[in-house]
């Protein structure tokens, strides 16, 4: 007896031991799990919280003439503008990482940004034009960069796309412009577009003096462009976006690009004529359904 107990509990140790080898390799399972978890957690929050760039602009302060005092208020007006435009941009950047294809900055962001600093701008040397030799060449300061932390394209650093990320939107449930929507009926998506239409300014014109009548006409010509593509653009981009996505990417640009379209037409006009006013009441364009 004193010799079958040694060897009794030998076999109980050796159980208990095993259920503790058992009982240690689960907590160190559940250890890699749970490591697992969190490291594909903190990707996640990289990629969340990735630096999506910066977008900055020309100086348009620094590169004008003197301002006469009557064009003074209406000069330092724009030119908070202009600053207000880059911090609704940069905002909208932050607020927009990872939507959208590899142009998505490009197009609903940095290009609506150059339209309305263009309009601005355009503003500015009109309203010192009043008074003084009008400054040329502002357009030029229109254009703004994204200095590269990301490209919106994926999210990632780099502008990389991450592994699963969105790398032009594809596979951001089969949108790519609907393409893969159940074979989108044909594409019949396309028709529920709908149409973008605009006032006429022709017919809204004075007389137009024929020192004017080139420039004008060009810009008109430009208008009916800016018409078509808006309009190509919103059956190319059918199934894209959210909610305010045509007012957002698609009317809101056309508009600023009408209202610098229509200042150049007034200007060109007020050269040698009365400069026609309230041409930018027909900058605004709908979508009909």
């Amino acid at each position: 007896m004193s010799r079958a107990l040694p060897k009794y509990n030998k076999r109980r140790v050796t159980f208990i031991g095993g259920a503790a080898a058992v009982a240690l390799s689960g907590t160190v399972i559940a250890g890699f799990a749970l490591a697992g978890e969190g490291s594909k957690s903190d990707g996640t929050s990289a990629r969340t919280l990735a630096s999506p760039g910066t977008i900055t602009c020309p100086d348009v302060r620094s590169k004008l003439p003197a301002v006469p005092a009557s064009a003074k208020a209406e000069v330092d007006r724009n030119l908070t503008l202009l600053n207000t435009q880059i911090q609704e941009a940069n905002k909208r950047l932050v607020d927009t990482v990872g939507q959208g294809g590899p142009n998505f900055v490009q197009n609903a962001i940095l290009g609506p940004l150059k339209d309305k600093r263009v309009a601005t701008v355009n503003r500015i040397a009109t309203a010192i034009g009043r008074t003084a030799a009008k400054p040329q060449g502002l357009d030029s300061l229109a254009t703004c960069a994204l200095n590269a932390a990301g490209t919106n394209a994926g999210g990632g650093a780099a502008g990389k796309p991450q592994a699963g990320g969105n790398a032009g939107n594809a596979g951001n449930a089969g949108n790519a412009g609907n393409a893969g929507n159940a074979g989108n009926a044909g594409n019949a998506g396309n028709a529920a577009a709908g149409t973008i239409t605009c006032p006429d300014v022709r017919s809204k014109l004075p007389a137009v003096p024929a020192s004017a009548k080139a420039e004008v006409d060009r810009n008109l010509t430009l208008l009916d462009t800016q018409l078509r593509e808006a309009n190509t653009r919103l059956v190319n981009t059918v199934g894209q976006g959210g909610p305010n996505f045509v007012q957002n990417a698609i009317l809101g640009p056309l508009k600023d690009k009408r209202v610098a379209t229509v200042n150049r037409i007034a200007t060109a006009i007020g050269r040698t004529a009365a400069k026609p006013q309230g041409l930018d009441s027909l900058a605004a364009c709908t979508l009909t359904k």
